[in-house]
Order: C-alpha cells, then structure tokens, then sequence
C-alpha cells in the first residue's frame, strides 16, 4: 500500500483545526500552501493567515504563492512529490494543480453538498433558518464545489446557535470527516456519489455589506436568524436614529416575541433594561450590541449611558 505523502491547502482558523488533525493522526504533510501575507487593520501591519502561524509552529514547509499558475510554484509543488492534496477553505485551483497527484485533490466543505456551494456556507444555512447541515468531501473538478462526492456527515443547527457556535462544531466534524477520507483513500476504498444539480439547489454566495443590513420589514424569526448567521462575524447593523443623531449599529444577539401590536416597524422600545424593536409579528429583543467606536456590550450595560426617545427607530 503506497503511503500518503500530502499537501494542504488552507487559509482561515477553521483549516487549522483539520490540519492539526490530519498530523496528529500521524499522515505524513509534505507541504502546506496558503494564502500571500496582507496589510490589515488601522495600522497595516502584515497579517499571517491562520494556517501559516500554525505551520510556522509545527515547521512544516510552507508556500504561498500569489498565482497558482506561475511555473515556479508549479514545480516546487511538483518537487514535493505529494500524491494526495487536501483543501479546506483555499481558493478555486486551476486544473494543472488539481489533477497534479496521482491520488487526486479533495477538498472538505461545510456544508451537505450540493446545497450550499460558495463563500458562506456555514452562515447561510443560519440565516435561512435550517435545522441540520453538515460537511462534505468530494473530488476537485473543474467549476466550485461541484465534484464527485466521498463522504459527508450531517449535524443539527440548535435553536439559537450563533454562526461562530456552528463553526466550532464543524471544525471538530469536519476534522473527523477528512480523517474517515483519508482512511478510504489510502484503502483504495473510496465509492463516489456524482452531485446532482436542480433549481431548488441553496447557495452560499459571499457575504458583502448589503446583504448583512438588517430588513427590520422581515419578520421576527427571519431577522433572528440573520443576526445569529452574522455573528459573530460578519456580524448584522443597522441605523438607529433618535432625533437629530444617527448611529450605525452592529447588532451580535437577540431574541425574539411574536404577538400582535400597533407600533410601526422599526419603533424601538426601550426601558431600562432592555431594548426591543417593532417588527409585523412582534419584536426583536436585543441583547448584545456595539454603537460605533465601542466595544460590544450588553443591552443592559448600555441603558447604563443611554435613553431612547419614543421617536426612536431602527431602519
């Protein structure tokens, strides 16, 4: 049986806690590739993706080039001489790096491929309100998300978990998957299932700022659910104004009462300890919050410093 010699591709936290897997399980990592060093933040500093410190730390060889296609990185990468690749949370391949080892390039999603194909599946499934997903891995080809399927294992979405909650969950799922994977490829074990496209298919396309603004119009459950998808990053806002000042407000936690009232939508209601706001079917309680400039806080915390006007709206 030829022993597994893989590359990993990866960039954000989530691909750290697979990778770690993947060694601590004792399979040989001949390289790891992640994303080129960029300015972030106020200051600019360079910021080291989440794989490279975790490489840097356990001194695994490390590439990071800024075109895929450039014939230097191609053959370093071929100098490797891997004959599986993992991708957890990269970029789209071109197909020369693909179908480079003899084993093929599986890449792990996270979500119950084919629903939920893109940048933002763990979000997505939040915000649409679903009650389970889960991970896959399947074969790269050549368009996003769409290869033979290997495995996939399904989770359930608990009532108010939050995207960050589901994230750590699928990290640990996702880890035992690809190990399960990796297991049936170095068997010579593995039955693919071939996606099967239809129009009802759910998408995960980017999160961007238009679609993380707050429709206070939806109704209590959609608003709810968007918050909790956003949270605890890219994180849902909205404008709150009370007389003449406005504040552009990142919105973490909520909860949420269904009745009927006569207030309009987008009222805030505020008390001393707490702060909902009118929706068609209710309100939506919130429960953490962050004006800008400041840190995030309870709504108690903040009816410490602050009072609402009944004039006051969200929109």
């Amino acid at each position: 049986m030829e022993k597994l010699r893989i590359i990993f591709m990866g960039t954000p936290e989530f691909a750290v806690g697979i990778l770690d897997s993947i060694l601590k399980n004792n399979y040989e990592v001949v390289g790891v590739i992640t994303t080129a060093d960029k300015p972030a933040g106020r200051g600019q500093k360079i910021k080291y993706s989440a794989v490279k410190e975790y490489a840097i730390e356990k001194n695994l060889k490390l590439l990071q080039p800024t075109n895929l296609k450039d014939n230097d990185f191609i053959n370093e990468l071929q100098s490797l001489n891997a004959n599986l690749q993992v991708v957890v949370a990269f970029r789209m391949l071109p197909e020369v790096v693909w179908k480079m080892p003899s084993l093929g390039t599986f890449n792990l999603h996270a979500s119950l491929l084919p629903d939920y194909r893109g940048a933002a599946p763990i979000n997505w499934a939040i915000i649409n309100g679903e009650t389970k997903t889960g991970v896959t891995t399947f074969f790269i080809d050549d368009k996003i998300d769409t290869g033979a399927i290997i495995l996939s294992n399904e989770i359930e979405i608990t009532k108010n978990e939050t995207a960050g909650e589901l994230h750590d969950k699928l990290m640990i799922l996702g880890s035992q998957t690809v190990i399960e994977t990796l297991k049936l490829i170095e068997n010579r074990n593995v039955n693919t299932t071939i996606q099967t496209d239809n129009h009802l298919l759910k998408t995960a396309h980017k999160l961007n700022k238009e679609n993380c603004k707050i429709d206070w119009n939806k109704t209590a459950k959609q608003i709810h659910d968007q918050i909790r998808g956003l949270s605890p990053y890219p994180t849902s806002w909205c404008f709150f104004k009370d007389n003449e000042t406005e504040w552009n407000v990142k919105i973490y936690e909520t909860d949420i009462e269904i009745e009927n009232h006569t207030f309009v939508v987008g009222s805030i209601i505020s008390t001393k300890k707490e702060i909902k706001i009118a929706v068609k079917d209710g309100f939506v309680l919130i429960k953490s919050i962050q004006f800008p400039g400041k840190k995030r806080i309870k709504t108690f915390e903040l009816l410490n410093g602050i009072q609402f006007s009944v004039q006051a709206k969200a929109y």
